[in-house]
């Protein structure tokens, strides 16, 4: 680090002079700091210290571009020139004001606090300052005159204010834009968790409370904010090197560092952290550099072994540095220059007067992006004077005024380097940033240059190649997290009181979800259609369920109703083809195709129980089943009540039932009265489609509308078989060949068996299968009066055709009588080989309800064992004495009657 000293006299001598018509003042830091003296009691002139390399360089910039723009046109075809005079701000606001006070005039303070010399100097505009803290107080002296002054480093946010700067302009974007391209960069790297390094100046503070704002807006945390002194003299600034470096080494989670900090406090802070270096978790570390001290090399000092990893910096837009680098090359060839800079002449004696290394140690240490930046601020005043001098002569003394080169640089673009630019409203020229760089390997640094360019415009970065674009992605390994990423299916739960980045990951609940890392909340799912687990990255969505036609269940049973749909059509064409037999005969005739064709519909009813039901097929199934089997069992009522009518009525009751008896009346009867119920339902409360929310699917399936009048369906039924139950129940007795009772006792047994098991097992159901449950119940119904009231026929019919014949039912019917008139013989008071006397009329069932058999006449027989065998089949005693027989053909009800004669 280069070294040396200064001392300011009363009417302080600039550094650096050049002879004009219109003449220009700059302020640069060439010193660093300065030593204040230990006694303040009177004003004392100040010594500045610590010769600082860059500001030297910027200043010979302004030089520079001070020779280059009255070279150009712009001025010399008006035959004027500019001239300087440079003083150092050394760093400091205090000895910056003295010089601004050279500036405007104002008699400075002599070493005895005695009024010194008056040291007027025709400034028409200010080139400067450096720092923020610095500029904010020469600005607001220079506001008195309203005194142009151009910044070409300083970005508080505060100096874009018009109304408290007016004559404030800058060549540089604010720090508004800084901080933003600084957050925008740490979220496209996912850092959240970093840490902020700054000085307690104006451009310290403002820098981080723009920074903070910008960082909570993309939720950033800042974990650490650690303040240094501005100035270097302070007392505190030791220990507060040693805090901020102790605060960084324990904060092992923060793993970026944003610095607002100047290259000096930089340099103290990487002397303090050097200790920590390769093999530490220091060595992890990015840094991201403001423009502060982005381009300062200095800033490592003499660290060799020091690994901090990658620096990132923000600098200014950088321009074209052949003109300047010639220039310094030539500074040894120009005594006229050294003879009239201050600050020259110090930093060749700290080169121990080797021009030659002095000029090459400047040109490795100049930024690209300061000679742009004091370039333009220097072309700025010189088109604005051109402005002003195309219309007047600028020679004569007070001709050109502060405010009215102000009102120029305003009002009118410029040209530098080819290139034209404009103030803003603001007085800020801005052209975003250049991203540059550092890389450390093994303690030795190397400068990748410009890696990106930032535009405020779209808030993006552009990269200058692939490989620098490589580069930067690299980067993106690190972790800088107060948490882990909680991963999609889980949400961040922050503490109370904590930051935010600082949080737990914690699952998602059932039916949320998150499908992006460090969602601050799980998304609900549309529960009606979707669901989810907890943890879930996304949600489900809902599955529709129903009895499926390809369920292997639903097979099954579809199985079972086509074959039992083949099976009644063949026993309806095997009755049809042997309808004149005795066995179709007792088992009803016309009335068991009519059972048949019901029992048609109860197993196509069962079919409408599969598959997505739709609201018509709702309807259809339990109505087409209601009315089926209510058909079914009137038909077998019918049967057993005729039973009941042929043996076990009271003759004088059956001829009266005899009389008002119609069958298929009754039968229409029964079945019109399901009718109703159904249609009541139909148009009350009608089954409809319903899809019901459940967690994981969707079923669809039927509301049977009301409940009630689906008990009212089935209870009918239930009356009806019941009733059916007892009339066969009493002819169970009847002879083999006509006992239909038997098997409609039995077929009412298991419809009354399966609808017992129907009725809990279909209220505590539920889910896609509860139509298989009524579909079975049905089923078993169907087979049940199929296998009990056809099968049996069937059977006769097919295999044994000898018992399906007139003889062999007569002979049936014949002994079944005489054993009935045997057992009566305690009625008639003797046995049946004796004189009948006084024998009352006793019921006997002799066929099922719809035995309607008619047999051609029998010619009478010898008589047999004392019994004659005729068209009416006699019973006659010995003595010819009043005689029972029975009456009526094989087609008609028989009962057994006495006769008085013959």
């Amino acid at each position: 680090m280069l070294t040396g000293h200064a001392i300011l006299a009363d009417c302080r001598a600039a550094g650096a002079t050049a002879p004009g018509d219109i003449i220009i003042g700059g302020l640069f830091p060439i010193h660093g700091e300065v030593e204040v003296p230990a006694d303040l009691s009177v004003p004392r002139p100040t010594q500045c210290v610590n010769f600082n390399k860059d500001g030297f360089i910027k200043a010979l910039t302004m030089i520079h571009a001070v020779e280059s723009v009255n070279k150009s046109p712009v001025l010399t075809e008006l035959g004027i020139s500019l001239g300087y005079q440079i003083y150092d701000s050394c760093s400091d606001v205090t000895t910056a004001l003295r010089a601004t006070a050279e500036f405007t005039g104002v008699t400075t303070v002599s070493e005895g606090g005695a009024n010194a010399s008056n040291c007027p100097l025709p400034i028409k505009a200010v080139i400067g300052a450096s720092y923020s803290e610095v500029t904010i107080a020469v600005a607001r002296h220079l506001n008195l005159q309203l005194i142009p002054q151009i910044s070409y480093a300083s970005t508080a946010i505060i100096l874009s204010d018009k109304f408290r700067f007016p004559a404030f302009l800058r060549t540089v974007p604010s720090d508004l834009y800084q901080t933003q391209a600084m957050v925008q960069l740490l979220s496209n790297n996912d850092w959240t968790w970093v840490g902020v390094v700054t000085t307690d100046g104006d451009y310290g503070r403002s820098a981080l409370d723009s920074f903070i704002s910008h960082a909570t807006a993309s939720e950033i945390c800042v974990a650490f904010k650690e303040i240094l002194p501005d100035s270097l003299t302070s007392p505190n600034m030791i220990s507060a090197i040693r805090q901020a470096a102790a605060t960084i080494r324990n904060q092992t989670k923060v793993k970026v560092v944003v610095s607002f900090a100047k290259p000096t406090h930089m340099m103290y802070l990487y002397h303090e952290l050097k200790g920590w270096g390769p093999g530490s978790e220091l060595s992890e570390r990015v840094w991201v550099a403001s423009d502060n001290w982005s381009s300062s090399k200095d800033v490592l000092g003499n660290i060799d072994q020091l690994d901090i990893s990658h620096v990132v910096g923000f600098t200014f837009r950088r321009g074209d540095l052949a003109s300047f680098y010639s220039y310094l090359m030539s500074l040894s060839d120009r005594p006229d220059i050294e003879q009239n800079n201050s600050f020259l002449k110090e930093f060749y004696s700290l080169q121990n007067g080797s021009t030659g290394t002095a000029a090459e140690n400047l040109k490795n240490s100049t930024n690209a992006d300061q000679v742009l930046s004091v370039g333009m601020a220097v072309s700025a005043v010189a088109h604005a004077v051109a402005d002003i001098c195309s219309n007047r002569s600028c020679k004569t003394p007070g001709t050109l005024q502060p405010w009215k080169v102000l009102k120029a640089l305003k009002g009118s673009a410029f040209e530098h380097n080819g290139k034209s630019y404009m103030f803003d409203m603001k007085g800020d020229i801005n052209l975003g940033y250049d991203v540059t760089l550092w890389s450390a390997v093994r303690g030795v640094f190397h400068d990748h240059g410009v890696v990106a360019e930032y535009h405020t415009i779209n808030d993006s970065f552009s990269y200058s190649s692939e490989e620098t674009k490589k580069l930067l992605s690299d980067l993106m390994k690190l972790e800088s997290k107060c948490s882990p990423a909680c991963e999609p299916g889980k949400f961040k739960k922050t503490a109370e009181g904590q930051h935010t980045c600082c949080y737990e990951c914690t699952n998602c609940t059932e039916n949320h979800y998150s499908n992006n890392t460090d969602m601050d909340s799980c998304l609900s799912c549309d529960t009606e259609i979707e669901w989810s687990l907890a943890g879930s990255k996304m949600c489900t969505p809902k599955t529709l369920e129903f009895f499926s036609w390809q369920d292997g269940f639903a097979v099954v049973l579809l199985t079972l109703a086509a074959v039992g749909i083949i099976l009644v059509l063949l026993v309806g064409a095997l009755f049809q083809r042997h309808h004149q037999t005795p066995v179709v005969k007792a088992a009803g005739g016309p009335l068991s195709q009519l059972i048949l064709l019901s029992l048609v519909g109860s197993f196509v009813s069962a079919v409408f129980f599969v598959g997505h039901a739709s609201s018509l097929q709702c309807k259809v199934r339990q109505v087409l089943f209601g009315l089926s089997f209510t058909l079914c069992v009137s038909c077998i009522l019918v049967k057993s009540l005729t039973i009941l009518m042929a043996f076990q009525l009271n003759p004088d009751l059956k001829n009266v039932f005899h009389r008002f008896y119609q069958p298929y009346v009754f039968i229409c009867f029964c079945l019109a009265i399901q009718v109703l119920i159904c249609t009541l339902w139909l148009v009350l409360a009608s089954p409809r489609e319903r899809t019901t929310v459940l967690l994981t699917t969707l079923l669809a399936e039927c509301d049977e509308g009301s409940y009630v009048a689906f008990g009212m369906m089935l209870g009918y039924i239930a009356i009806l078989a019941i009733v059916c139950f007892v009339c066969a129940f009493k002819g169970r007795k009847l002879p083999q060949k006509y006992n239909e009772a038997m098997f409609i006792t039995f077929g009412m047994l298991l419809y009354f068996i399966s609808w017992v098991i129907f009725v809990p097992i279909y209220v505590t159901t539920s889910g896609k299968y509860l139509p298989a449950v009524e579909m079975v119940i049905i089923l078993m119904s169907n087979y049940g009066i199929l296998s009990c009231h056809f099968f049996p026929k069937c059977y006769i019919i097919l295999l044994k055709k000898e018992h399906n014949t007139e003889s062999a039912f007569m002979k049936n019917v014949y002994e079944y009588s005489s054993k009935g008139i045997i057992d009566s013989s305690h009625v008639c008071g003797s046995s049946v080989s004796q004189t009948v006397e006084k024998c009352t009329s006793y019921p006997y069932s002799i066929s099922s309800p719809s035995c309607f058999m008619s047999l051609p006449p029998i010619e009478p027989a010898a008589p047999q064992n004392g019994w004659t065998l005729g068209q009416d089949i006699q019973c006659i005693n010995k003595s010819t004495q009043p005689r029972v027989f029975f009456t009526g053909q094989l087609n008609q009800t028989y009962h057994v009657k006495r006769s008085m004669s013959l």
